[in-house]
């Protein structure tokens, strides 16, 4: 299904009914410089750094008013295939497609850092932002805090502001993976938070420190990574869990929830609560065994045709890790590959999905739209726009009331975006036009319809932003942002008949500045997931309904548990005081063959553990140091006294490739009732994990792959005090 409406936007794209008409007022158009009508990528294929940097963690991106998008990643050793064996501090990339990216430099030299940095840190985790004409990039500090720096530029000079939020914030977890965003009323807020709970509190007026309380709006294992959008009249935050950067063994995937506020409190599609002491769904991207393992920490960002996608890092399977290096801390560190990677992000029945739940990609992909069939950045002429405006230094300008028109025109499902500043500057599209009104303070739609939405008391008419008119069928919207990350500050929704026209720079009166201008086809939305794994015929000699006294022929122990019995249809196991992690291999394991062929092993587990560590669940077996596990688990609250998650926990462990040592990675899938059903799919080396509360309704999450051999096989373990129940073991055929 995805496929099929991929090749749908694709034809859209080039559809003649949104292509360049000649106005019939201009006989002859002057030509478009080669900013607007040079081809961009068709196609892209992951990692979208390669070539030009060997990783680019923690990836945050804007869209420059230079017309350019930068992206500006974690310290890391950007060249060590060049013979660099040390990091660069933050650096910077910058792309005019999102696909083709050039190195632009490092926020802060290596030599130039910061005399307030403590000791000993690395600067982590960058966002970025742009409001009263500055770009804004906060960090986080692996000791110290969250820093903020500013420029005029996407590139520099950067300016550091000092430090915004001390180490002791009032978040349980410290202070990394910050992120800014600003409400439709103009105040900002700061999420940030890692290990395992995620903080916002309102900021100062200027966004320079934290004004108000701090909340807490998440608790996970290794939650961390927040970052929060405005649609639709909802707040989401995104984040990631399962651990960002153990090469091969990380676990990261990103998740969702939604708030009405954005002080939460966020829920998940099945309506969990982020502070929830479980696992949770609304799973965004998840590793599926196609050779990236533990994608996450995103940012998001907005082609020009109106589709979102999603920046995130993720590993290199076959290529994890670096060499030891000599970090920017000066110590000897042993660190994993993560280079950049984008995606198409689907919005479906109101909740975000990467490719409409196919996870990160691996082949060639339909690129993002980043060329107009109108417009221009203007930097090297007018590029045929005519009328008041005159074009200098890059931008067209006016110091009076005037309109600008381009020379063709379009028509259709149009995206139609234009950066302004000014006391009533704007945009049009055919008979409307969208302008900033200082003097009532309100975004203001008029022409063949009008409307208007009110504008922040702290808005800033002498600093950019952007306009952007989007018409989809008979409806047209409106909004203003001040740098297209999704947190509008106005909008505007209208019915309209009209059939398109020209674009163009409007000044209702006195100067304004236009940049930026441009249309193309909107984007064609993906409202349908793809189909989640099927489960085929039942498979009984693989097998158990536990109805009898003892389990059927066919099972086996590692290690005997004279504790465990079978009674009342239930295999019960007392959990052990051993375990399975790395090198405690004391538990017992109840095991049996799998089938050769693709299949799928499901139990019903009933599990009461109350304390870290306890867990009972199944297991794809070959020895004590390789096997997948799919367990009801119970971890600590890191932060919090004797303060434990219900976890679904689906974990790997094997021998690492580059030193054969053991090592272990978790993953982790939705909630974790007391009673649950738990799933593993096994095909081709892969294995992939899902729970439910109701045998009925799934949530299919991560994959890890491992090769056969495997067994099949129960466990409970982790400390003794709890009791698993399992009411059976059924493997089916894989459908």
């Amino acid at each position: 299904m995805a496929r099929t409406r991929t090749s749908l936007w694709l034809f859209v794209l080039i559809s003649a009914t949104f292509a360049a008409v000649p106005s019939p007022a201009t006989a002859a158009p002057a030509p478009a410089p080669a900013a607007a009508t040079k081809a961009a990528a068709a196609t892209y294929t992951n990692p979208v750094s390669a070539g030009t940097v060997d990783t680019f963690p923690d990836p945050a991106i804007i869209k420059g008013k230079d017309g350019k998008w930068w992206s500006y990643g974690t310290t890391n050793p950007i060249f060590n295939s060049r013979g660099e064996t040390g990091e660069h501090i933050l650096p910077t990339l910058s792309s005019t497609d999102l696909v083709h990216w050039t190195y632009a430099g490092d926020v802060f030299p290596l030599t130039a850092k910061p005399s307030w940095w403590p000791a000993g840190t690395r600067p982590w985790a960058p966002d970025i932002r742009y409001y009263n004409n500055a770009y804004r990039l906060t960090y986080s500090l692996s000791v110290g805090g969250i820093g903020l720096a500013t420029s005029p530029g996407p590139n520099g000079p950067w300016t550091d502001r000092g430090r915004i939020v001390p180490a002791a914030s009032g978040c349980p977890s410290g202070t990394i993976d910050q992120a800014m965003f600003t409400d439709t009323d103009g105040s900002y807020y700061l999420y940030w938070g890692s290990y395992d709970t995620i903080c916002v509190a309102r900021m100062n007026d200027d966004g320079t420190a934290i004004a108000g309380a701090v909340t807490q709006i998440g608790h996970g294992r290794r939650m961390e990574g927040g970052f929060v959008v405005h649609r639709d009249g909802y707040y989401y935050l995104f984040y990631s869990d399962g651990g960002c950067c153990d090469g091969a063994f990380s676990g990261y995937t990103v998740k969702v929830g939604r708030a009405t506020s954005p002080l939460g409190p966020f829920t998940t599609p099945t309506g969990v609560a982020l502070t929830d002491l479980t696992s949770k769904d609304g799973d965004v991207l998840a590793a599926t065994g196609n050779g990236w393992v533990g994608p996450g920490h995103n940012s998001l960002v907005t082609d020009l045709a109106g589709q979102d996608w999603l920046v995130y890092h993720a590993i290199p399977q076959t290529d994890p890790d670096f060499p030891p290096v000599t970090g920017a801390n000066g110590a000897t560190l042993n660190l994993t590959k993560r280079p950049l990677m984008i995606d198409r992000l689907d919005w479906i029945n109101g909740w975000p999905t990467v490719r409409a739940g196919a996870g990160p990609s691996r082949t060639a992909q339909p690129a993002p739209v980043t060329t107009w069939t109108v417009g221009s950045t203007f930097d090297s002429g007018s590029a045929g726009f005519t009328g008041g405006f005159t074009w200098s230094g890059g931008l067209l300008t006016t110091a009076a009331a005037a309109t600008s028109l381009s020379g063709g025109e379009v028509s259709g499902n149009v995206r139609v975006e234009g950066d302004v500043r000014g006391t009533a500057a704007g945009i049009s599209y055919g008979p409307v036009t969208a302008w900033l009104d200082s003097a009532s303070g309100r975004l203001v739609v008029d022409g063949a319809v009008s409307g208007s939405a009110a504008l922040p008391a702290n808005f800033n008419y002498q600093s950019w932003h952007t306009i952007v008119l989007t018409r989809r069928g008979s409806s047209l919207t409106v909004t203003v942002s001040a740098d297209r990350l999704s947190q509008d500050v106005a909008t505007v929704t209208l019915p309209v008949s009209f059939g398109g026209g020209k674009i163009g720079a409007v000044s209702r009166t006195g100067s304004a500045d236009v940049d930026n201008l441009g249309a193309a086809p909107l984007f064609v939305p993906v409202t349908q997931r793809v189909t989640d794994p099927r489960v085929g015929a039942l498979l009984p000699a693989f097998s158990d309904e536990f109805n009898g006294t003892a389990p059927n022929a066919g099972w086996s122990w590692v290690r005997p548990d004279a504790t465990a019995t079978v009674s009342g249809g239930f295999l019960v196991r007392p959990t052990q005081a051993g375990d399975l992690a790395l090198g405690q291999n004391s538990a017992g394991v109840l095991v049996r063959n799998a089938p050769s062929t693709p299949f799928v092993v499901e139990t019903r587990v009933q599990f009461d553990g109350v304390r870290g560590n306890q867990q009972a669940g199944i297991v794809l077996y070959d020895n004590d140091d390789r096997f997948l596990k799919l367990a009801h688990s119970v971890l600590p609250l890191s932060g919090f006294a004797n303060t434990f998650l219900q976890q679904t926990e689906f974990t790997k462990e094997d021998r690492r490739a580059s030193n054969n040592t053991v090592s272990s990675g978790p993953t982790f899938g939705g909630p974790a009732p007391q009673t649950m059903w738990l799933r593993l799919l096994y095909r081709d080396g892969v294995a992939r994990m899902a729970s439910s509360r109701d045998g009925v309704t799934w949530t299919w999450g991560a994959a890890w792959t491992m090769a056969r051999p495997l067994r099949i096989g129960v466990v409970a373990m982790g400390g003794t005090g709890a009791t698993g129940r399992f009411d059976y073991v059924r493997t089916y055929a894989a459908g």
